[in-house]
Order: C-alpha cells, then structure tokens, then sequence
C-alpha cells in the first residue's frame, strides 16, 4: 500500500513538472545575482565573525596581561617585599639539605644495622633568657648596701659581714656631648725688637678654617653614610644637644668637601678591586638636581662593585665601592670597569651592557639565579590564590631552583674548599639544572611573551650560557645577593635625603658610602675609621701614604 501510494505521488509531481514553464534567462540571472548576493553576505558575515573572534582572543590577553600588571603593582604597594612563598619554604629549604647530607653517608654496615640502635649526633643546646651585655662596654658599678642598722643578725645580734654580691646588668645609654673646641695659636715677641714676632703653629685639618672637627665630621658622615640619617634631621638633634641653630647646608658642604677629599683612597681602593679574580656588580638610580644640561628630573645612577676577596689570588680584604654616573650607558659602564683584569670572573644581573664589558675585557661572565627566581616568583604571585597550585609551571621552577640553593646551603654549613663544592655541584646541581632546562624547553613557547611568565622564562633562556656557568668552579658564586646587600644601605638612606644637590655631592656620597661599606665587610668601626682618616689625610703625600690609611691598615684611635 506505502509502495503504491509513493508512486502515484512521483507521477503527480512529475506531470506538474512538465507543466510548469521553465524559467526565462532574464529571471535565471536574476536567481543567480541574489544567489551569489547571499552568499557574499554570508562570506562577509563569516569574515566579520572570524575577525572579532580574533579581537575577542587579543581583548582577552590584553586584559590578561593588564590584570597581572594590576596584581602586581598591588603586590608592590601593599603585600610585603619577602620572597618567602611560605611559612615552610624555609624547612623545605634546609630539609632538602638534610636530604643531601644523608644521601652521601655510607651505607650502614651488616653489624650496624643488626645492632639494633643508631647513633644521634651530639648538639649544643641554645642557652635560653636574655643574652649579655658586651663585656666591652665600660662598666660603672653601683653599690646597694644596707645600712649599718640594718646589718644585725636577729637571732644573736652579731653584726653582719659581707660574703659576696648578687649581681644584674642593665644597659646605660648617656646621651650626645656637644662641646666647642677653641684653638688658641700664642703669639709671640722679643721684648727687644719688633723683629722677633712669631704665631705657633696648628695641626693641619683637612677642612682648613672649617667649622667642624674631624671627630663631629666622621659623627656626621657616619650617621648619614652608615644609619641613613639626612643632614636635616642630624641638624635638629645637635642644636637639641647643644643649643646651636646649625644650618644643614654648611654640613652639606662640609661633608662634599671630605668626601672629595678622600678620593686618593678611593682611587687606591679600586686598583685593589680591580685586581681581584672575582667581582660583583650592580646599579641603583639616584637624583640629582643640579646637574648641568638636565633636568631635575632626570634619573642618574650609582654603579657599585664589590669582592669579597681582594688581590691577585682573592684572599685580601673585602671592598665595596660606589660610582656615580649620569646614565646607564655603555660608555658609563666601560669607564666604571676600566683596567678589569683580563680574564676575571663579572658576577651581575642580565643587564645587556655587562655583556659588552664581558666581551672587551675577555671576562667570565655568571648569571644570577636570585633573578632568574625572583622572576618567577613574580609569575607566582600574579595568578590567584586558588591557582597558586604546586602545578604551576613557576612553582615547579622555583622549587627546582631551592634544590640548586640547598646545595649550595649545605657547602656553607660543612665549610667545604672550592674542589669540594665544585664535586658538590657536579653531583647534585647539574641533575637539576638539566631539570630545570627540559621545564624551560617545555614551557618557553607555550605561552605569551609579554605575561609575567612568558618575561620569566624568556629571561632564563636568555641567561641560561652564564646562569649555569657557576657549576664549573667551586669559587664561582650563584647570585649577586652580596652586592644586592651591599646597595641596600645606599637604597634604604635614599628614602630619608631623596636626592643629592650637585654632581659634586653625588660623589663625595659614593666615596663616603665606599669607605663605610668596607669598614662594616671588614668588621672596622666606620666611626673611628673615619676619625683616623680625616685626621691623616692632610698629611698624606705619597702613594705609600695612602696605602697606609686603607680601612685594614690605618691605625685606629683607642675609643
């Protein structure tokens, strides 16, 4: 019945079909143009769709982007400047070390391990309460005694002897003592003649006719260089003391007139770190105001380069200098590193114009992995708290990094020899730099440059020759945290006297910092070095004058 009741219906619309006239080449053209009218507006819709997905996926990364920039500069503004990620980031830290230590012992022998027990290394228990005070201070004693009716017995009435002391310690503090120092030349005259008049003579003063002694000198320059106090401030505490309006800008300029005063040492201290195998290096910005040709604006910087081992073989004294230069140029550079011995180790951040000084004075040159972490903890700490998950390709980076820095915590604490931290590093770092290097392939062209991650792994790539060169040497150090340590002193002073006037006093401040920095990597009181200083630098002629007045060899004053 389907099969009959199909086949009449192809017939009926069969005959309709030959009925119907067949369109004319006016209408079929006509067809045509609408046809292809639709479908060129449907070409331009797809078109159209296509071009705002593609908008929608660039408005996406750029609110992406822009969203970790806001997190970011939250960050800055209002979370604290650690990068500890954790409350038991440093557990992990030194139980990774733990793990090391364990994983070289020998194996236990056969009678050992049937022996039932295993041994427990001794340690010093941390003596609990209050520490003493230093038995260096001068000590004034004052007696509490009883009176001399007070010292009967009760019982007998026998008059009581003295057996001993009980005895406790506080911390005494007298303030500031502002005195004048009147000098006062006696003249002379023969009584027979007018031939005879002589005037005795003073001392030579490295600030002649100035108002301050070299005592309230090393005072300032030390409490400005060395505890960040601003001239101002230092002002309104002696006129507090001494009852004298002293005007800041005469300490200013007492203190640029030192502070140049003291270059021959400088100049002295640089040919020491120029020599030396290994040197670090680094720059902050500054301000100057009255610089000629620029604006007030304009930001200026302070070079600085350490060692923490002078001379030839690396074993003198420690350094620490600092450099004023206008800019960051290539040019600045080249005159800060100038006479660089060849072949000498550069420890910096990846700041291209340290390749170039690399490059002309045939240098080693090693990467900061303090950087290459820091980067990632910025790539962390950008995605939300709920994504902050141990995933994460910057977690996994910064836990692979803590494992390179437990190696490196376990060479200092069993005060290993350069050979022995060399085998160290070979043994356990360079797994882990392969680690990190196959994370880093995996990763580098998965995402987008300009993220927060995409800036971390392209800066590790970039890096990565002069960041992994450290395992070559067990001298070679693995950051440039001791001269980031070394400019925080410069950095935090920066944020009490904000800027220096003139060129002049940007560089009085950098020999001034210089030679407190040394001071404290040498354990020198920079307040008596100073004073010495300050007093022997009149006097000072020749080389080996100089050279006798370096922060290890001057001959301080008893306090």
């Amino acid at each position: 019945t389907n099969a009959r009741l199909e086949g009449t219906l192809r017939m009926g619309v069969r005959s309709k079909l030959s009925m119907t006239k067949p369109p004319s080449i006016e209408e079929f053209a006509a067809l045509q143009k609408a046809l292809d009218a639709v479908q060129s507006q449907r070409d331009a819709a797809q078109t159209e769709r296509d071009s705002l997905a593609g908008e929608n996926r660039i408005l996406r990364v750029q609110r992406d982007l822009l969203q970790e920039k806001l997190n970011k500069l939250m960050r800055k503004v209002f979370a604290a400047s650690s990068e500890v990620l954790g409350t038991n980031q440093k557990d992990m830290f030194f139980n990774e070390a733990e793990a090391l230590a364990a994983a070289t012992k020998a194996a236990p022998t056969q009678e050992e391990a049937d022996a039932g027990h295993s041994d427990v290394a001794g340690h010093k228990r941390a003596k609990r309460g209050r520490k003493p005070l230093d038995p260096a201070l001068p000590r004034h004693v004052v007696r509490h005694e009883l009176s001399d009716a007070e010292r009967v017995c009760a019982h007998d009435g026998a008059t009581l002897v003295e057996i001993g002391v009980e005895a406790s310690e506080q911390l005494d503090i007298i303030p500031q003592q502002v005195r004048v120092i009147r000098h006062e030349r006696v003249k002379y005259a023969c009584p027979c003649c007018d031939g005879g008049l002589r005037l005795a003579g003073k001392p030579p003063q490295i600030i002649p006719k100035g108002l301050f002694t070299e005592s309230a000198l090393a005072w300032i320059a030390t409490s400005k260089f060395d505890d960040g106090l601003p001239l101002y401030r230092q002002a309104a505490l002696l006129g507090r003391f001494g009852g004298t309006d002293l005007s800041h800008n005469t300490m200013a300029a007492s203190i640029v007139r030192v502070g140049l005063a003291s270059q021959p040492v400088i100049n002295l201290l640089r040919d020491h770190l120029l020599d030396s195998p290994i040197v670090f290096g680094d720059e902050t910005t500054v301000q100057v105001l009255k610089e000629p040709g620029r604006a007030a604006q304009s930001k200026s910087y302070m070079w600085v380069q350490m060692t923490q081992g002078s001379g030839p073989e690396g074993t003198g004294p420690p350094i620490r200098l600092f450099g004023y230069s206008p800019s960051r140029s290539t040019d600045a550079a080249m005159q800060m590193y100038a006479g660089l011995r060849i072949g000498a180790v550069l420890m910096t951040d990846g700041y291209e114009v340290y390749d170039k000084i690399e490059k002309a004075n045939r240098l080693v040159h090693l990467g900061c992995w303090a950087h290459a972490r820091r980067y990632m903890v910025d790539a962390l700490q950008v995605l939300p708290k709920n994504a902050r998950t141990p995933e994460q390709p910057a977690a996994q980076f910064i836990e692979l990094i803590a494992k390179l820095y437990a190696v490196e915590s376990r060479a200092r604490k069993l005060q290993m020899d350069a050979q022995q931290r060399r085998q160290q590093r070979q043994e356990h770092s360079v797994p882990v730099i392969k680690a990190i290097e196959t994370l880093l392939l995996v990763h580098l062209h998965a995402v987008v440059p300009g993220s927060a991650l995409g800036k971390a792994l392209h800066y590790l790539s970039s890096q990565w020759p002069k960041l992994i060169r450290y395992v070559e040497d067990g001298r070679y150090p693995i950051d440039n945290n001791p001269c980031e340590n070394s400019i925080r002193p410069f950095v935090v002073g920066r944020k009490g006297w904000l800027f220096s006037d003139t060129v002049a006093g940007a560089n009085a401040s950098a020999n001034l910092y210089s030679l407190v920095q040394t001071c404290k990597a040498n354990g020198i009181d920079s307040y008596r070095y100073l004073h010495a200083l300050f007093i022997a630098l009149p006097n000072a002629r020749t080389v080996d004058d100089y050279e006798a007045l370096l922060p290890w060899r001057i001959a301080l004053p008893a306090t």
